[in-house]
């Protein structure tokens, strides 16, 4: 499992309007909260995808991926590793080739199912961090 380099990370994060953020909680003391609202606040439009909650950070949630009728850039993950084969099945439902997993999340059987079908993977790494260290600058 390799990432991209950082100026590809960049530029992905450069080109995106909207991030569908599977896993995100209500919550706001929860890591994906806080990541989503920031990444909100950075001007990208997030689209929650989460079966337990109707809205998240004013934007109506999903159940799936494969429900979201809008255009999707990036689909971050904030799902544990032994969930990720599954959310990256539903990512085939989708016009989206990045999938981005949170820090600390990775899993080499969702890697190698999307780098087959020519998703641009990322694992074990925050969405913000790769944002204020290359375009936030």
């Amino acid at each position: 499992m390799q990432n991209p380099t950082q100026d590809t990370m960049r530029e992905l994060l450069e080109n995106a309007k909207s991030i569908a953020v599977v896993g995100l909680s209500d919550k706001e003391d929860r890591t994906s909260f806080q990541i989503a609202k920031a990444m909100q606040q950075e001007g990208y439009k997030i689209i929650p995808v989460n079966p337990t909650v109707d809205e998240v950070l004013g934007e109506k949630s999903y159940n799936t991926l494969a429900e979201v009728e809008e255009s999707i850039d990036i689909i971050n993950v904030f799902r544990r590793p032994e969930h990720l084969v599954e959310v990256a099945e539903d990512a085939l439902n989708t016009n989206c080739k990045v999938f981005w997993a949170q820090q600390g999340i990775v899993n080499e059987e969702a890697d190698e199912l999307l780098k087959e079908n020519e998703f641009t993977v990322i694992m074990d790494s925050c969405i913000k961090v790769v944002h204020a260290v290359t375009v936030g600058k």
